[in-house]
């Protein structure tokens, strides 16, 4: 049985345990307005402190309410927010591409969603050695990708792939839920469809299957045979986002 109550304190002194090990100061980590990014964090704030956790909006052609349910979680747990607008960083990369060639929609469809989490992730790495200089210590990236994401593959490389620590990377959905309603994480937050704030679907839609599957398949629990060959399929098929491989000379 899942105890939502220990597993927080786990992590917190998990996270605790590494900053002190690594004399590291503060987090810097984008704040989507899902319960994810609201989930880590509240979990750092806990453990470090919210006068050491920054937050970044990070919008690029996004719903205006994502930054309002942002700006909801920053002032609920009292740390800073910051805005960094991608949208017009978007578009110049986009006349770009536009000059090599006339692309149908379709074609960079793909290319287009996974710019947006590329671009923020810059974002973040940038802000990181900022806020050390500006702060004196050395601040870091924490991951917001949970198990059940991180299983099917629902991660873009190079973009939510990178990061420094990562709270809730066991967790899966469900446990994300329940650790975030310890942490008092706003309902509206905490319970809202969760989407990629790109494509104009939500997560269960595009990957088309049902997070609380993806969590009984992570658990060992009893879930539907047809439910559970998708979930291996998108597994099986995201295997070149789990290893990179790597020639060695054999001496």
């Amino acid at each position: 049985m899942f105890d939502a109550v220990k597993e927080k304190e786990k992590i917190v002194t998990f996270i605790r345990d590494y900053y002190e090990k690594c004399n590291l100061k503060g987090a810097v980590l984008g704040i989507s307005g899902g319960k994810d990014s609201a989930v880590v964090a509240a979990l750092m704030c806990e453990a470090i402190g919210p006068e050491n956790v920054v937050g970044l909006t990070l919008p690029c052609h996004s719903k205006d309410a994502d930054a309002a349910d942002a700006k909801l979680v920053a002032d609920h747990f009292g740390f800073e927010l910051l805005n960094i607008d991608l949208t017009e960083t978007f578009d110049t990369f986009r006349k770009q591409i536009d000059k090599l060639g006339d692309f149908t929609a379709e074609e960079t469809k793909n290319s287009d969603i996974n710019l947006k989490p590329r671009l923020r992730m810059a974002s973040v790495y940038y802000m990181a050695p900022l806020l050390s200089a500006i702060k004196g210590g050395t601040y870091i990236v924490p991951g917001t990708s949970n198990a059940c994401e991180l299983y099917v593959g629902y991660f873009t490389k190079g973009g939510d792939s990178v990061y420094d620590i990562a709270p809730i990377y066991g967790l899966t959905v469900d446990e994300v839920i329940a650790v975030g309603a310890v942490l008092g994480v706003p309902e509206k937050v905490l319970y809202r469809t969760p989407d990629d704030g790109i494509s104009g679907q939500s997560d269960e839609d595009k990957l088309g299957v049902k997070y609380k599957d993806i969590g009984k398949v992570l658990r060992n629990e009893e879930v539907d045979e047809k439910e559970r060959e998708k979930i291996e399929v998108l597994h099986h098929k995201a295997a070149h986002k789990f290893n990179v491989p790597v020639y060695k000379v054999e001496e």
